[in-house]
């Protein structure tokens, strides 16, 4: 294996920031710096989003380079981007560069102007450059009291061709530019900002519409099998209960973006705490629920807790429930045990609890089936995992 490329010279060497008070100045053709200023203010009252091409020109017009560019560093995989790039490297326009073991690193680490001769004999991985780079200045894009975006660099067409006039200028052009270029992304995250509120919103909206929906839906089914008001009370209650669990677990989509879905575990926990106080066993992987499953899911699970503490092993302090589940690419498949409770013994006519369930499973593409042992029910189901995700 080739080993890597190794800097020739210490970094030191390469950086001979000193010489640009040494070398003698031209005289300052401050006429032309105000206009280049003015330009660049016209440039961010008109058209902010191309201020860093006309910002790179001005460089280079400024100090007589061969080509410059802005080095603008991307924290999440922290390295440098080349804007604006023009001249001779005009080509690498949008090449990224690490942050570590390089030139514009140094230079917002130094927090000030910096000059470098012959860099790629200590940066080994400039070596391939189209360009051999005999000098180059650079200088942090930093407003004051500010942490710097990156660099503003200039390559020199010789040695010996920067000096502290040229640093002056650079570093003016940089510190308003990177003023300009702070508002340019506090607008980009406001916009990004609004379109989300709207994207949020727009689905809100539809959430809503769908839990009145599913509300009044809830109302007729439960009036239609209740046999008093108390119990229509008693059985609407539970459902909206279940209905607001998933409600609030679907909620957290409006808080966490993007959302990747409740926890099938979760979901379960939350139903069964009202009708057995933490008695239950609840085991198995993680299974994501999509939005629209979740209500499907939760609902499905109220009503056979629902029946668990009207008739079966939730109805008396030392019954309980055991709920595993495992889970393939296509389909989970979870068993769930009564124990603890009463004998129990198929129903004579289909309930209302078992309508909701039966067809919640059907709607989900699943299957289901029921073990009436005397020990307790045993509940086996299908659930494919597309219907699921969605």
């Amino acid at each position: 294996m080739a080993e890597p490329d190794r800097p020739s010279d210490p970094i030191a060497a390469v950086i001979i920031t000193d010489e640009l008070l040494r070398r003698s100045p031209a005289t300052p053709d401050y006429l032309r710096e105000k206009q280049a200023m003015q330009d660049l203010a016209q440039q961010m009252a008109d058209r902010p989003t191309e201020i860093i091409p006309r910002l790179v020109a001005l460089a280079m017009e400024l100090c007589d380079g061969i080509s410059a560019g802005v080095s603008v560093l991307d924290h999440e995989i922290n390295r440098f981007r080349w804007l604006g790039v023009q001249g001779a490297l005009a080509a690498m326009q949008g090449v990224t560069v690490p942050r570590e073991n390089s030139p514009a690193g140094l230079c917002m680490d130094i927090g000030g102007p910096v000059l470098f001769a012959q860099p790629g004999r200590a940066f080994g991985w400039m070596q391939g450059n189209p360009l051999p780079v005999s000098e180059l200045l650079m200088v942090p894009l930093q407003s004051k009291g500010a942490a710097p975006l990156g660099t503003l660099w200039v390559i020199a067409k010789e040695t010996g061709h920067f000096d502290s006039g040229h640093a002056r200028a650079m570093s003016d052009l940089a510190a308003f530019a990177a003023i300009a270029l702070r508002m340019i992304q506090a607008e980009e995250r406001l916009s990004q900002a609004l379109k989300m509120q709207e994207t949020l919103a727009d689905e809100m909206n539809h959430r809503v519409k769908n839990v009145f929906a599913l509300t009044a839906g809830m109302v007729r089914l439960s009036a239609r099998n209740a046999v008093s008001k108390e119990d229509l009370a008693a059985t609407l209650q539970g459902r909206l209960h279940a209905l607001a669990e998933a409600h609030a677990l679907v909620r957290r989509r409006f808080d966490q973006m993007p959302w990747d879905g409740a926890d099938f575990g979760e979901i379960l926990t939350r139903i069964l705490l009202p009708h057995d106080e933490g008695r239950s066993i609840v085991r198995g992987p993680l299974v994501s629920i999509g939005e629209r499953a979740v209500t499907s899911v939760a609902l499905l699970f109220h009503e056979l807790a629902a029946n668990a503490a009207k008739y079966g092993s939730l109805s008396v302090n030392q019954g309980a429930v055991q709920i595993e589940w495992e889970a393939d690419e296509r389909n989970m498949r979870l068993q769930w045990r009564e124990t603890g409770g009463p004998t129990t013994k198929p129903p004579d006519r289909q309930g209302n609890g078992a309508k909701v369930v039966n067809g919640t499973v059907q709607q989900l593409g699943g299957t289901i089936d029921y073990d009436w042992r005397p020990e307790g029910l045993t509940v086996r189901l299908r659930l494919p995992i597309a219907s699921l995700d969605k």
